[in-house]
């Protein structure tokens, strides 16, 4: 079974920049596709990041630029590191995997995302 564990999380001027990084059981990052999601308190989870088995990778439109998005196969972690936070942005962020045949890594579908972590909180103040 694929276990995934967040970690890097915490609190952040506006503007600030954070590092979260995903430590993954073996052969997970390399073999499936990985992404970062993010749910606020009352809101729907949403897609952030995701990058695939080939290393190819996505961003929701306001990330692109402030987010990247990053893989070590051979050290099984999965990494985002986010610039220029916005108080906004305050949420649990998670990481994910897709295990199953089918769908698409870059549409950040969180439906498709079938394994996940238990998040780590980012939290950016005003």
């Amino acid at each position: 079974q694929v276990q995934l564990v967040e970690s890097g999380g915490g609190s952040v001027q506006d503007g600030g920049s954070l590092r979260i990084s995903c430590e993954a059981s073996e052969h997970t990052i390399r073999n499936y596709c990985m992404a970062w999601f993010r749910q606020a308190p009352g809101k729907e989870r949403e897609g952030v990041a995701s990058i695939d088995i080939h290393g190819s990778t996505n961003y929701a439109d306001s990330l692109k630029g402030r987010f990247t998005i990053s893989k070590d196969n051979a050290e099984n972690t999965l990494n985002l590191q986010m610039h220029s936070l916005k108080p906004e942005e305050t949420a649990m962020y998670y990481c994910a995997a897709r295990t199953l045949y089918g769908g698409t890594c870059g549409a950040l579908r969180t439906y498709e995302l079938n394994s996940w972590g238990q998040g780590t909180q980012v939290t950016v103040s005003s």
